[in-house]
C-alpha cells in the first residue's frame, strides 16, 4: 500500500507533522523530489528537528528512509543532516543512484544569476536546486551513483567545467582545484557509499510494505502547474512524486492533501490573498512564519478556497488536513476567499496568470481557545464553523486539523 501526503499552496504548510504523526503506521518513507531548499519541522516532545534532505520519517524507528530519484541531493548537507541525528541513522537510510547531486558550482550559479536578474528576480533559495535540474534535463548531470568511481567522475566533471569556463567566468562562478575537488568527492564517497542503491528496484521488491510518499515544496510551486517562473524547477504534485521515486499510479492507494487554515508564500511572484495590513503581520508572528531553510519571513494572508480547490483536483486528493487551526485564535472576524476577479469579472477557478487577480472574500466569526485541541467537539463553534465551510467548499473531507506544533496537538476526524 503506498499513500502520498503532498502540499496544497505554496509549500511550509506543515508537511513534516503530519509525516511524522502517520509515519508509525508505514515501513517506507520516501523523498520524491526536492532538494534542500525544503525545510520540514517537527517538535517531539518539547524538541524541535529542522529537515531538509531527511524524509520526515527519520523520527520513527521503525521505518526504512528513502531519498529517490528525483530528489537533487547536496552530499555536504546530507552529511551534516545525518551527523545532527548520529550515525545510526545510516542503518535506516537509503540513498538513489539516479538522484542528482548539487555541486558547489551549481549553487554559485544559482546566486549569481538571481543578483544579475535585479528586480526580476524569482527569490530562490540559492540553493542551487534549479541549476542542478537543469544540468540534468541538459543531460549533463552527475548523479549519485557516480560516486562509486572517483577517477571516471572526476575526468567527466573536469571536461565539464572546460566546456563551460566561459560561462563561469562571466557570472564569477570558481572552478575547484583537481586536488579539491578530488578530496571532497572521496570524503563524500567515504560518508554516503553505502547508502546509495537502486531504491526502485528496492521499492518494487518491497511493495507488499506499507508506504509513504512525502512531497516537498507544494503544488502552487510546480514547475509546470505552479505560478511560473515563481516556482521550483521540479513536479511537487502527486504525479511528480511516483517519477520520481518509480512507483506505478496503479499502487497508490491514497493522496492527503496539507494546507494551512491561512496562506503564507515565500520569496516572489503572486499571491491574491496576501494581507499587508495588521492581519497579516499578526498571523506571522503568531504562526512563527519564518522559512526553516533560509530564515526568510513569510509572506502571509487568508485561506484561499479557489487555489486549494485547484490543488485538491490536480493532485486527486482523497482527504485533507488543516494546519496551524490555533494561529488563527484571537481575530474577531476571519476571511476566507471563495472566488477572483479579473477585469470586474468573476471567475470560481485558478488561471495560468494570477498578476490581475483581486480576491472575492467572505468574512466568518473568529475565536478562541483551539491551541492543543485534540477532540473535534472540544473546539469553538466558530472554529468548527470555519472548518465545515473549508470542507464544504473544497469538496474534500478534512480528516485532521492541528492545533499546535506538537505531534499530539492534533484532532483526527
Amino acid at each position: 500500500m503506498v499513500d502520498l501526503i503532498v502540499g496544497l499552496q505554496w509549500g511550509d504548510e506543515g508537511k513534516g507533522k503530519i509525516v511524522d504523526l502517520v509515519a508509525k503506521n508505514y515501513d517506507i518513507v520516501i523523498r520524491s523530489q526536492g532538494g534542500h531548499n525544503a525545510g520540514h519541522t517537527v517538535v517531539v516532545n518539547g524538541k524541535k528537528y529542522a529537515l531538509h534532505l531527511l524524509p520526515s520519517g527519520v523520527l520513527n524507528p521503525n521505518a526504512t528512509n528513502v531519498i529517490g530519484n528525483g530528489v537533487v541531493v547536496y552530499p555536504k548537507q546530507l552529511i551534516k543532516e545525518i551527523n545532527s541525528f548520529g550515525h545510526d541513522i545510516k542503518k535506516k537510510l537509503l540513498v538513489s543512484d539516479k538522484a542528482h547531486m548539487i555541486l558547489d558550482h551549481h549553487i554559485a550559479i544559482d546566486q549569481a544569476r538571481e543578483k544579475l536578474r535585479g528586480k526580476n528576480a524569482i527569490g530562490t533559495t540559492g540553493r542551487g536546486i534549479g541549476p542542478a535540474y537543469a544540468d540534468k534535463i541538459a543531460r549533463v548531470g552527475v548523479r549519485m551513483g557516480e560516486l562509486k568511481n572517483i577517477d571516471k567522475l572526476i575526468d567527466k566533471l573536469t571536461h565539464y567545467y572546460e566546456m563551460n569556463k566561459g560561462y563561469f567566468d562571466y557570472l564569477g562562478v570558481k572552478i575547484p582545484s583537481a586536488e579539491d575537488l578530488r578530496a571532497e568527492l572521496q570524503e563524500w564517497q567515504d560518508e554516503l557509499g553505502e547508502l546509495i542503491v537502486n531504491t526502485t528496484n528496492y521499492l518494487w521488491d518491497n511493495m507488499d510494505k506499507n508506504m509513504l510518499l512525502e512531497g516537498a515544496q507544494a503544488t502552487l510551486l510546480d514547475i509546470d502547474h505552479g505560478t511560473y517562473p515563481y516556482v521550483t524547477s521540479s513536479n511537487t504534485i502527486a504525479s511528480g512524486a511516483l517519477t520520481g521515486s518509480g512507483i506505478a499510479p496503479k499502487n497508490l492507494n491514497k493522496v492527503i492533501g496539507i494546507a494551512k487554515a491561512y496562506t503564507t508564500r515565500v520569496g516572489n511572484g503572486p499571491f491574491p490573498t496576501e494581507d499587508f495590513g495588521e492581519a497579516g503581520d499578526k498571523i506571522r508572528e503568531q504562526g512563527g512564519e519564518y522559512g526553516t531553510t533560509t530564515g526568510r519571513p513569510r509572506r502571509c494572508g487568508w485561506f484561499d478556497v479557489v487555489a486549494a480547490r485547484y490543488a485538491v483536483t490536480l493532485n486527486g486528493c482523497d482527504e485533507v488536513a488543516i494546519m496551524k487551526l490555533d494561529v488563527l485564535d484571537g481575530f474577531d472576524k476571519v476571511k476566507v476567499c471563495v472566488g477572483y476577479e479579473i477585469d470586474g469579472k468573476k471567475i470560481d477557478y485558478f488561471p495560468s496568470e494570477l498578476d490581475e487577480v483581486k480576491p472575492v472574500y467572505v468574512e466568518l466569526d473568529g475565536w478562541n481557545g483551539s491551541a492543543r485541541v485534540t477532540k473535534w467537539e472540544d473546539l469553538p463553534e466558530n472554529a468548527q464553523k470555519y472548518i465545515e465551510f473549508i470542507e464544504e467548499n473544497i469538496d474534500t473531507k478534512i480528516k485532521y486539523v492541528s492545533t499546535g506544533a506538537e505531534r499530539n496537538a492534533t484532532v483526527i476526524r
